[in-house]
Formats: structure tokens, C-alpha cells, sequence
């Protein structure tokens, strides 16, 4: 009977011993290629698709060649056909090579490239330049913690990198030059420190053309329907406010209204703000009075606001006197909106003085308030009827703007309109349908129709866009506002009472308003099961612990001003600090940590095996002398090569016997000799002098 053999199957070998077995070579350039790809992972959402493709293409392309041990492309393939490549990507992409984002699209291509010619140590010396300009553009678009930390991994991966690029010699293992980078990391620390603390600031003195234009969040200047629903599923933090008041004495958060634009232009889509005229222009009328009369006890806080590259201050109604922005006039129309001559692209921290109690606007009839009453022709026919049989209801026909409001205000909490974030898509008459056919929709279909409505009654009225409530953080005590708390209302103007704020979809649903209710869209399946495991409450606390950990980084690190400096050298003991001050403690910090950078040389240099540095003395007083030996040779070896050379000369004797005693020191240490008593010895020894010369 014939039997067969089976070969064994062969064994899988683990991956942690085959990436042990890999040659430096190939683990270096992986170790590399990983640090890269993390640098330039969280740009991806910023950089055009052909780029973030191009890219992770490269890398695993490089990875693969190193892995497989496989030669490398030509350099005519980079620099002809790759490079070409990346530069007309960039021109079709932003039109330009200017620019912040222009730049950095071409410097992450080049770095990616780059890895393609690394031969030499050269090469990765631009690999690292390149990758430590693409750390530091990460922050040109997220200054959050989470980017501060990835980068500080990034920095100790490149520093690691960088390390072990200057130990040719041998296989040294990864997480000792981690270990040296880090150290490295840790001796620069004071210095950074200082240098941020204590370096003068001042303004930019160079800028990028269009950059502030691009990328703005949040509320902007005009109002589709729709666009408010947007930012209501945006949970992202548009500012937080920290009010001097203890939280008994704040007002409910049903009449928190933080005010934005004011729009006033409706083409039957769009809501706008007021067209600017040349006989009216902006920078005319901001200097114009608003008509503001406030009452009451102020409420001060203090408003740390993100980088929404928007020009909006955003304060609580209404605020009289101007906020004051580092480096940014700030004005106020007579809209009663706080706005800053340049759009806002750095969180700023800034304080403000608001009275919820309040009164503004002209009493009487004015001309220009007809403008207020101006409608598109041809638009909503359906809610122009509607207004002309209110107006022919004996009830209502010579009603003052108080009744006409109260009345519509009626038909919206009795009308079976409804509050949703999903009314459909909305057509060319968006008051008709809201008013006869949805009857559902958001915050701006509701204050839309119902300030077209008010028109239609020939009752003055505009459209507030701001934010209104918020919510306070139990860990650190600061209200925060979030761009899903962006809200649009309308504001009547009524005889003897001026403009008179009325939020239509309070009507609708009460809870928005007066309880803060917020809709939500659902969960996908993994929040639903973080949910279930941890529970709803447990997950609110741990994002309020996060968001008062990243309010902190926001108040301490990014908001870190000129007024911080100052008030710092205050603290210090200086009356009336200035940059020279400034100058002079940061010089002395400096000249102090270079002493102590000095002294610590010094110490380590001291305490660097002191036997050896012993011996080279004496080795160095023997060829003094005549006697020249190697530096590798023990203390024994050199008291017999003494005794060679000198014979048995009266002062060789001693010279012999203190350098057997070196020995015993080094290799069998003795209670009764010490390397301070053979110090001591080593300046009384009597030398032999040199022989004659023939």
C-alpha cells in the first residue's frame, strides 16, 4: 500500500518579528512613511481630492517598493513627469501658486514626491524640512487641542526620524532615538515656553491676498430658506460667554437673543440686508445714532468667540457701547448690529455691557420706514389676499401693528403649523406654502412668511438673524452657544414703541423659545449603541468635560494676547509695562537658561566617568615626558611600559604604584582607596624627566 507524505504547511510568522527581522533600511523608510502620512491625515478635508489621492498613492507605492526591497524610480520620472504634474494640479485647482492654500497643497505634493528620491541622507534632510513646514500649516486651518496634540506626535515622530538619521552605524533600535528625541523635546521646553509667554506681540506684518474670504461659518449676510436648518444640525461651539453675574441673576435663556445681521432686502427667495446706496452707503451709516434708549441693570461678560470668518461681533440685545477687539475697529449700524471692520479669523476674547431691557428706533412715523413694507411683485398672491381679508375683518380693519401681530401670532399657535428641520423643498412662493400648504418648517420659513405677511398688512417689518439661548457647562461655569443654536426672527415696528422684537416661532413650538429645545437629527447606528452602552447622561458629561478642557486651551493658549503680556509684567512688580519690558525679561530668562545650559555642560562633563578622565591625564603627562602610549591600554600595561622606558629611576617607583592603584579602583575596589585620594596623589607625583637626548 502506497502511503503519502504531506509537507507540512508552512508557519505564519507574526507580524511584530517579521517587522523585528526588517533591514534598518526598510524599517527607517516605513517608520517615515508612517509619520508622514499622519502629518498630512487631518489636511485631507482641506485639500483638493487629486491631491489627498496623489498622495496616499505615493506613500504606498514608496512603502511597497520598501518592503519588497525593489529600486527605486529614475529621478527623470519625478522631476519630468510627477512633478509637472503636481504644479499644474495646483494651478487647476486654485489658479495660482499664491496663497495659503495654493502653497500648501504644492508643498504636501512635494513632500509626498519627494520620498521617491530618497537615496541619501540629503534627501531625507528635505524630507524633514518639508514635513516639519507641513506640521506647521496644519494650524493654518485647526488650532483645536486634538490638532495640538496629533502635531506634538507628528513633532516627536519627525524629531525620532530625524535621530536615527544620524546613527549610520549598526541596526540602533526605534524607540531609543524616540527616547533621545524626546529628551531633546523636553530640554526645549522651558524655552518655548518663554518665548510664548513673553515674546512681544504685534499685528501680522504680511498677509495673504483673499484668504479671509474663503471657508466662513456660520451666520452670513443673507438668509435662503433653508440655510439656518444647515447650521441647526451643526453642534460645532460658535462662542461662549463667561457673565460676571452669578448664574441666579442671568435672565431665562427664552431672552438670550445675541444679535447678527439684519435683513431687510426680500427678492421673493432671498432675504438680504438693506442695498447699499451711494448717498447711504455702510461706512456712512454706522456712524449714525440708532435711537437706542436701555433701562435697567447691565449684564457684563465676557464673549470668547471662534474663528468664524465672519465680520458679525456677536452681543446680547442690546449693547450701547462698542466691545473692543485687539487690532479690529468695531461699529455699529443703526441696525443696532456690532460689526468689525475685518472679518474675524482668529478666536478673539473680547467684553461686552448689554441691557435685555430696551427700546430703539424712531417712536413716530418716518419716511424711510416704507422701505420696511417694500415686496417683491408677482410673488405669495395666496398671502397678499390673506392680508387683505384680515385687513377686511371689522376686527382688524383699523388695528394697530400690536392687534395685527397678536392676531397672526393666534393663527400660527392655532393653524396646525408644525416645527420640523425637514419641511421639503419650498418653491418660488415659500410664504404661500408655508402659510396654506406645508404648514411646517424651520426658523426662517416661519419668520419669513410671517414678516411677508406683516408687510402685506403694510406693517413695518425685517428679519433678525443671531443666535438665541444656549446652554450653561456645568465644569467650567461658561454659557456656550453652538451653531445650532443660530435662530431667525422678526422685528415689527410699532408707533410710540419703535422696533419691537416678535419671535413667530415661539408660536409654534413654545419649547424652541422658552425651554431651549433644540431638534436633532437621528442617530446613526454607533451613536445609538455609545448611547446605549455608556448612557445618555454619562456621554453629556463627559463632552462637557471636553469642551471645558478645550474652552481652557481656547482662554490660555490661542487667546493669549498683548493685554495677557501686560498684565503678566503687572503681576511682576512693572507699573506701565511696554514691549521693552518685555524685551528685557525674555533676555534675561534667556541669558539665565543659557547659564544653566552652561553649568549643566560643565556638571555633565564633571561627573563623565571621572576615572577615565584620570588616567587620559596622566597619559597626557607621560607624553609631556617622552613616553607616548595608546590610548586603549590599561593602567597596568602603562606601569610596566613605565618601567621599560625609565628603568629603575628613583621617581618611577611611585608613578608604578599609583597607576597599579588606578587599576584595583577600576576592577577590585578597595575600602581604603578612593578615585578622590589618587586625584590627590596625581598632583603630588614627582615625574621622570625625560631622557637625554643623544
Amino acid at each position: 500500500m502506497n502511503t503519502r507524505t504531506t509537507a507540512p504547511a508552512p508557519q505564519r510568522v507574526p507580524l511584530r518579528q517579521t517587522l523585528a527581522n526588517l533591514p534598518r533600511d526598510t524599517r527607517d523608510t516605513l517608520f517615515l512613511l508612517a509619520v508622514i502620512g499622519w502629518i498630512v491625515a487631518p489636511q485631507v478635508q482641506w485639500l483638493p481630492v487629486w491631491t489627498s489621492l496623489m498622495v496616499a498613492g505615493v506613500l504606498l507605492w514608496r512603502g511597497w517598493l520598501a518592503w519588497h526591497s525593489r529600486p527605486l524610480p529614475p529621478r527623470w520620472a519625478t522631476s519630468i513627469i510627477l512633478g509637472p504634474l503636481a504644479f499644474g494640479g495646483t494651478i487647476f485647482s486654485h489658479g495660482t501658486f499664491l496663497g495659503r492654500e495654493a502653497g500648501v497643497t504644492l508643498v504636501i505634493a512635494l513632500l509626498a514626491l519627494k520620498t521617491l528620491e530618497l537615496r541619501a541622507r540629503r534627501d531625507a534632510l528635505v524630507i524633514f524640512f518639508l514635513g516639519f513646514f507641513a506640521m506647521i500649516s496644519t494650524f493654518f486651518t485647526s488650532q483645536s487641542l486634538l490638532t495640538a496634540a496629533a502635531m506634538l506626535l507628528g513633532l516627536l515622530g519627525m524629531l525620532t526620524a530625524l535621530v536615527n538619521a544620524h546613527m549610520p552605524v549598526g541596526r540602533p533600535p526605534l524607540w531609543q532615538s524616540f527616547r533621545i528625541a524626546g529628551t531633546m523635546a523636553l530640554l526645549g521646553t522651558p524655552i518655548m515656553v518663554a518665548l510664548f509667554v513673553l515674546f512681544p506681540r504685534m499685528a501680522p506684518l504680511w498677509g495673504v491676498p483673499n484668504d479671509q474670504l474663503v471657508g466662513g461659518t456660520g451666520l452670513s449676510g443673507s438668509m435662503k430658506v433653508g440655510t439656518i436648518a444647515e447650521l441647526a444640525l451643526n453642534e460645532s461651539v460658535a462662542f461662549r460667554v463667561r457673565f460676571d453675574q452669578p448664574a441666579q441673576q442671568l435672565p431665562p435663556p427664552s431672552s438670550m437673543y445675541f444679535r447678527g445681521p439684519v435683513l431687510t432686502g426680500f427678492d421673493g427667495r432671498e432675504w438680504k440686508a438693506e442695498p447699499y446706496r451711494e448717498d447711504n452707503n455702510w461706512a456712512r451709516r454706522v456712524g449714525l445714532p440708532a435711537d437706542l434708549q436701555v433701562q435697567g441693570p447691565p449684564l457684563r461678560y465676557e464673549v470668547t468667540m471662534e474663528a468664524l470668518k465672519r465680520p458679525w461681533v456677536m452681543v446680547l440685545e442690546a449693547t450701547p457701547t462698542a466691545p473692543t477687539l485687539p487690532d479690529n475697529p468695531v461699529y455699529m449700524t443703526q441696525d443696532l448690529q456690532w460689526t468689525a471692520a475685518r472679518p474675524i479669523m482668529d478666536i478673539v476674547r473680547y467684553r461686552a455691557e448689554s441691557y435685555p431691557t430696551f427700546q430703539h428706533g424712531p417712536l413716530t412715523p418716518v419716511r424711510q420706514l416704507r422701505e420696511f413694507t417694500d415686496l417683491p411683485p408677482g410673488f405669495n398672491p395666496r398671502t397678499l389676499a390673506l392680508a387683505a381679508q384680515m385687513r377686511a375683518d371689522p376686527a382688524l380693519a383699523n388695528a394697530d401693528a400690536a392687534a395685527l401681530v397678536d392676531a397672526t401670532l393666534a393663527r400660527l399657535r392655532t393653524g396646525g403649523y408644525t416645527y420640523t428641520l425637514e419641511p421639503g423643498v419650498y418653491g418660488q412662493h415659500t410664504a404661500d406654502e408655508f402659510w396654506f400648504d406645508r404648514k411646517e418648517g424651520f426658523c426662517e420659513h416661519i419668520s419669513s412668511a410671517f414678516v411677508v405677511l406683516m408687510r402685506a398688512l403694510d406693517v413695518p417689518a425685517r428679519i433678525v438673524t443671531g443666535y438665541q439661548g444656549g446652554s450653561m457647562n456645568p465644569v467650567d461655569g461658561f454659557w456656550t452657544v453652538r451653531q445650532s443654536d443660530a435662530h431667525a426672527w422678526a422685528e415689527v415696528w410699532m408707533e410710540g414703541r419703535g422696533w419691537v422684537r416678535v419671535d413667530p416661532t415661539g408660536a409654534v413650538a413654545p419649547g424652541r423659545v422658552g425651554q431651549a429645545q433644540r431638534l436633532t437629527v437621528p442617530q446613526g447606528a454607533f451613536a445609538s449603541a455609545m448611547g446605549t452602552m455608556i448612557g445618555a447622561s454619562t456621554l453629556q458629561r463627559m463632552r462637557a468635560m471636553w469642551e471645558a478642557v478645550n474652552n481652557s486651551w481656547n482662554q490660555w493658549v490661542l487667546n493669549y494676547t498683548q493685554n495677557s503680556q501686560m498684565n503678566l509684567l503687572k503681576k511682576l512688580g512693572f507699573e506701565s509695562p511696554s514691549w521693552q519690558d518685555l524685551s528685557t525679561v525674555l533676555g534675561a530668562l534667556l541669558a539665565a537658561a543659557a547659564l544653566a545650559g552652561g553649568g549643566w555642560s560643565w556638571w555633565e562633563r564633571s561627573q563623565h566617568d571621572p576615572w577615565l578622565r584620570l588616567l587620559t591625564q596622566a597619559r597626557k603627562r607621560l607624553a609631556d615626558k617622552g613616553l607616548e602610549l595608546p590610548e586603549n591600554l590599561p593602567p597596568r600595561s602603562m606601569a610596566q611600559r613605565v618601567q621599560q622606558h625609565w628603568g629603575a629611576a628613583a621617581s618611577v617607583k611611585p608613578l608604578h604604584d599609583w597607576l597599579m592603584r588606578m587599576e584595583q579602583v577600576r576592577y577590585a575596589p578597595q575600602p581604603a582607596a578612593s578615585l578622590g585620594t589618587l586625584r590627590r596623589e596625581f598632583k603630588a607625583l614627582a615625574w621622570p624627566e625625560p631622557p637625554p637626548r643623544s
